[in-house]
C-alpha cells in the first residue's frame, strides 16, 4: 500500500468552469452607507434557518458592498425575477459608478433597513446582520431576516448557469 498524495491546488479555470455547471438563483444585495445606494449582483443566495428565519450570501472582501458592511449592519435582498436579466448584469459591472448604480433600476425604500427593493423581484427580504465568516477571497454574510414580501404570483426567477442569466418560470 502506497501513502495518500498530497493533494494540489484546484485550477480556478477549471474550478470555475465546473461549478459554473450548478444553476443558481440570482438576487441583489442592496445597503444605504453614507448617505449612497450600494447594490451587487449574487448568485450565492442561500436560506439557512426557519427558526429565527436567516439566509445568506457571499461577497468579495475587496467589494465596496464588502466594506459597507463592517459600518451598516441591516441590509436588503430582492430575487430577481425572470425579466431582471439586465439588471443582473450592470449590478454585477466591474467598475459601475459607486454613485448612482441604481439611478437607471427601478427600485423603492425597503421598509425596515432603508436600502433599495429592486422592483418587479420576485421576493424581497430586509435582513440584518447575524454574522460574517470569512471564506477564501469572499466572506459568508449570514442574516437575520426582519421582514419579507412576494413579488407577483407568476413572477419566475433568475438563475446562473455557464456564466450566462437564464429566466425560468
Amino acid at each position: 500500500m502506497t501513502g495518500a498524495v498530497a493533494p494540489q491546488p484546484v485550477d480556478p479555470v477549471v474550478y470555475r468552469a465546473a461549478i459554473g455547471r450548478l444553476p443558481s438563483g440570482v438576487g441583489v444585495v442592496s445597503l444605504r452607507w453614507r448617505g449612497t445606494d450600494h447594490a451587487t449582483t449574487v448568485s450565492s443566495l442561500a436560506s439557512v434557518s426557519l427558526e429565527p428565519a436567516m439566509l445568506l450570501f457571499c461577497v468579495h472582501q475587496d467589494s465596496r458592498l464588502r466594506d459597507a458592511l463592517d459600518d451598516v449592519d441591516t441590509w436588503a435582498v430582492s430575487v430577481l425575477s425572470d425579466t431582471a436579466g439586465p439588471v443582473a448584469d450592470w449590478l454585477a459591472s466591474p467598475g459601475r459608478p459607486a454613485v448612482g448604480q441604481l439611478a437607471r433600476v427601478a427600485h423603492r425604500t425597503a421598509p425596515l433597513s432603508g436600502a433599495a427593493w429592486i422592483d418587479g423581484a420576485a421576493a424581497w427580504f430586509d435582513c440584518r446582520t447575524a454574522a460574517i465568516h470569512p471564506a477564501g477571497d469572499h466572506d459568508i454574510i449570514v442574516g437575520e431576516v426582519l421582514g419579507a414580501q412576494q413579488g407577483a404570483p407568476d413572477a419566475g426567477g433568475l438563475v446562473h448557469l455557464r456564466g450566462r442569466m437564464h429566466g425560468i418560470r
